[in-house]
């Protein structure tokens, strides 16, 4: 696992690929004012780069990548920003054009592969419906492409798996499945949710190098959706922390580990640490104060930081870009001595 991005320097520095601009997702409520999943989301995504995703479960995280997809569960709604890709602002297209653009020029890959495969049909069925599709191929030249990707994706036997079923599978397997349906079209673009988070640490180590190599030798770009922020060394270009649905840090991945300066990002990886005086300090359960959630006005993560002042308070913090390409939401960011 210790293989990093092998992308082609160049790539990353050509006009982004994905350019979402302060992206607001909302739930109405009756009675009340709604409830706010991603609040002020700007981020960048340059062509051949992988982007790291990084937050605790409930952060907004599928979210975004909901938003991106225009896949927002009812009765939520995009209420402010544009997510454009390829000079496309995804969120004013309707559905049709949405569907060329799914599976083609942008695609998924979830946690839940046996949730994501139709166990009625047949693998090859599966991977053909999406080439048929988008790529419009004969019957002959769809079962080739298909047991091409299997192949691929290093699936062992992959004839016979062609004509298998999902319940036939391993959880490793379907995941591979699920890859190979995601690259079916060479898409410009793929998000990756939690991927491996249901697989063992072997069949995840696994999963995770096939996924970097094949996004590399693609120049594929790609948002690597992650609860473990140790993946993220190994596997991203550029790591963006999200908290309570919005960014607190974002940095290219040397500098993001050599100097963390928002006190969540701190708190993260010193849940990684070896130091357990360290653990406790960053964790500061006697500093925690009673939180009835984000705050509206305030610093969403006051109620959790062991650097808080009034000022966190009444004042919201912006996403400042401290140094070149290192941003920080924070009035008071950890500075190293």
């Amino acid at each position: 696992m210790s293989a990093a991005p092998t992308n082609n320097p160049i790539d990353i520095f050509n006009a982004p690929i994905l350019d979402c601009e302060n992206v607001t997702v909302a739930f109405p409520q009756y009675g009340t004012a709604a409830s706010v999943a991603l609040r002020d989301v700007s981020l960048t995504l340059r062509t051949g780069e992988v982007l790291g995703l990084v937050g605790e479960s409930g952060s907004g995280k599928t979210m975004l990548a909901r938003a991106i997809m225009r896949l927002i569960p009812p009765p939520g709604e995009i209420t402010r920003g544009s997510i454009r890709f390829g000079g496309k602002d995804l969120a004013e297209l309707d559905q049709e054009s949405l569907r060329k653009i799914r599976g083609r020029d942008v695609a998924m890959i979830i946690s839940n592969p046996r949730g994501e495969l139709d166990p009625l049909q047949t693998v090859g069925q599966q991977i053909a419906n999406v080439l048929r599709h988008h790529l419009n191929l004969d019957r002959k030249a769809t079962r080739e492409r298909a047991l091409d990707l299997l192949k691929q994706v290093s699936i062992p036997d992959p004839q016979r798996r062609l004509d298998a079923y999902p319940h036939e599978l391993s959880g490793g397997m379907a995941q591979r499945v699920v890859i190979a349906i995601a690259l079916a079209c060479s898409p410009r673009f793929i998000i990756s949710d939690d991927a491996t988070s249901g697989l063992d640490v072997t069949v995840q180590a696994q999963v995770l190098e096939l996924i970097r190599k094949l996004v590399s030798e693609r120049g594929t770009s790609m948002m690597f959706i992650t609860r473990d922020i140790g993946i993220t060394a190994h596997y991203c270009d550029r790591i963006a922390i999200i908290y309570a649905g919005e960014i607190m840090e974002i940095a290219d991945r040397e500098v993001f580990f050599d100097d963390p300066q928002h006190p969540y990002t701190v708190l993260l990886l010193a849940a990684f640490a070896q130091n357990e005086r360290l653990r406790r300090y960053w964790l500061g359960e006697d500093k925690v104060r009673e939180s009835s959630g984000p705050s509206a006005t305030g610093c969403s993560f006051q109620h959790r930081c062991v650097r808080f002042q009034e000022r966190c308070r009444s004042e919201h913090p912006a996403l400042v870009e401290r140094q070149p390409g290192h941003l920080v939401r924070c009035h008071y960011p950890v500075e190293r001595p």
